[in-house]
């Protein structure tokens, strides 16, 4: 239920940590809400010396098609601002959803929960590739 002051399309919390934007994702994103929080990320890390993003999806219980989709566009849009983003908080239910469905997720880094998110950010330099693609790398050697 959507109040008359509210408009139609609420905003997800974006919560400044130091250079890392921290967003906590919370049951169904409607399509407009995932659209507005791409935009919101996108205008932060211009306007804020931001190197880091954490999108926490504990909270998510469906990973849909166009959610998998802004989720990458995100990161690509980051990236492209010099700014590196990492998903936590994964269920295993939306691991195997987004495979059957095929979405790759491009550009996003995984951690486990935020805690570890925050860690690779804080251990990792923009520049460095993501752990996983190092390590194959190495396996190609």
């Amino acid at each position: 239920m959507t109040g008359l002051g509210q408009g139609h399309t609420s905003r997800v919390p974006v919560l400044v940590l130091g250079k890392t934007l921290l967003v906590t994702l919370q049951g169904e994103l409607r399509d407009g809400t995932a659209e507005q929080l791409q935009y919101d990320i996108t205008a932060r890390i211009a306007h804020s010396p931001v190197t880091g993003v954490v999108i926490d999806i504990s909270g998510v219980d469906i990973v849909d098609s166009f959610l998998g989709r802004v989720l990458a566009e995100i990161a690509s849009s980051a990236r492209l601002m010099a700014a590196r983003t990492v998903l936590a908080g994964m269920r295993p239910a939306v691991a195997i959803t987004l495979v059957e469905l095929g979405l790759a997720l491009p550009g996003l880094v995984t951690a486990l929960n935020v805690e570890r998110a925050l860690a690779l950010l804080d251990h990792s330099p923009s520049t460095d590739p993501p752990p996983i693609r190092r390590a194959q790398h190495a396996d190609l050697l």
